[in-house]
């Protein structure tokens, strides 16, 4: 049984920032495990957004996409978004409104309402540890994270 939220995020977290995706995840996990009032959630991470991931988003009612970002707003933003086809569509890494595009396309319907949540992030090199600003801009999404599944359950 596919559970109705999707929470999915992406980044590599051998690139300091870049982990902050799957740090969500990771700790958005403890914290649904403690509100089942929320339902059933199930979280999904991996190094990018692939075609394939369009079928992650068969059965639910909502989807949550999670990435670390240079330009998001300090501490992060929160927007719908919808399916489009973009540069990315062509390539290893895609956005997630491409993947939304995928769903649509092979399904031949509209995806779930889903969101993005870009969390502000300064240091993406290679081998660099996580920042202490990006790790402060964490606690702050996984709070409007809480507020946003309260809100659209």
């Amino acid at each position: 049984m596919t559970a109705p939220t999707l929470i999915f995020g992406w980044g590599n977290p051998s690139r300091g920032d870049d982990a902050l995706g799957p740090l969500f995840v990771e700790h958005f996990a403890a914290l649904a495990a403690r509100h089942p009032e929320w339902g059933a959630v199930e979280c999904l991470t991996d190094f990018q957004l692939q075609v394939e991931h369009a079928l992650d988003l068969q059965g639910r009612r909502r989807v949550l996409f999670v990435d670390a970002s240079l330009n998001a707003p300090v501490p992060c933003s929160l927007a719908c978004i919808e399916a489009a086809r973009d540069a990315s569509f062509t390539t290893h890494a895609m956005s997630p409104q491409a993947v939304l595009q995928v769903y649509a396309d092979i399904q031949d319907d509209a995806p779930p309402p889903c969101w993005l949540l870009a969390l502000r992030g300064e240091r993406f090199e290679l081998g660099d540890e996580i920042s202490r600003s990006a790790r402060s801009n964490l606690a702050a999404a996984l709070a409007q994270a809480a507020h946003w599944i309260e809100d659209s359950s």
